[in-house]
């Protein structure tokens, strides 16, 4: 018969277990600092040696870092997806951003169809509590803090797809959008009535969402970013034209 003996699991093999399970499900996230050992040998009801143990092997698979005199820390393994090389190439060619964009629009439509169909109603209402907030910047016109909102209600959308593989992913591009290799999200808010468009469509993705409609859902995220799109082109176009007129006027009054 098939059958082998049943060996107990070690407790650091279970705390590893668990450790990685929530760095891989996106709950734990790069630079997360873990609580003390004391504290986290309580939670989890294990004995000091036995979370020594899973720790150091934590840190030898470079998922978590030790930082003398501050504690562990989540490895920051998100930026890992792209070498510097091919991140400083994103950076110096502008037709990076816009494939960037229809790689979001792919991406990003297919996690809102999976979120309206598969998401929690906890996953629902994280995206519904970010749009609040997003309404409430917006009013005071904290155009920073919109934006850094805009980048959490669509990470929130990935984050309730539940496909593990496109949290990563996406979250690796979004750290590069941060770092502004594609193009500084303030861009987009830079005039009143844009920043009034982008809201309604914020609005039209989490009516979308709220609502379980997955196509009308994807359908919403489709036309955002087809907005963003071409509001990016027409901005670069128009960087463009100011840097010819710039010369024009230099040459004039040169003359």
């Amino acid at each position: 018969m098939p059958f082998e003996p049943v060996q107990a699991e070690k407790l650091s093999a279970a705390v590893i277990r668990q450790v990685e399970q929530l760095i891989l499900r996106g709950i734990l996230r790069a630079g997360d600092r873990l609580p003390s050992e004391r504290e986290l040998s309580e939670r989890m009801g294990v004995s000091r040696p036995s979370l020594r143990d899973a720790i150091a092997e934590l840190q030898t698979r470079g998922l978590l870092d030790s930082r003398p005199g501050s504690g562990i820390f989540v490895a920051e393994v998100l930026g890992s997806a792209f070498s510097p090389a091919l991140i400083n190439l994103f950076s110096q060619h502008e037709e990076s951003v816009f494939d960037y964009l229809a790689f979001r629009r792919d991406m990003e439509g297919l996690a809102a169809e999976r979120a309206a169909k598969l998401g929690s109603d906890t996953d629902l209402k994280v995206i519904d509590a970010i749009f609040a907030k997003m309404e409430l910047a917006h009013g005071k016109r904290a155009s920073s803090d919109e934006a850094e909102l805009d980048a959490a209600f669509h990470m929130a959308i990935i984050e309730a797809s539940h496909n593990v593989i496109m949290l990563h992913m996406m979250r690796s591009m979004y750290d590069l959008l941060k770092q502004g290799v594609f193009y500084n999200r303030q861009v987009m808010f830079r005039n009143k009535t844009t920043r009034s468009v982008l809201l309604e469509q914020h609005r039209a993705i989490n009516k979308g969402l709220q609502a379980r409609d997955p196509v009308a859902a994807r359908l919403a995220v489709n036309a955002h970013l087809d907005f963003v799109e071409e509001a990016l082109s027409d901005q670069l176009k128009a960087d463009k034209n100011e840097a010819i007129a710039r010369q024009r006027f230099e040459h004039e009054l040169s003359r």
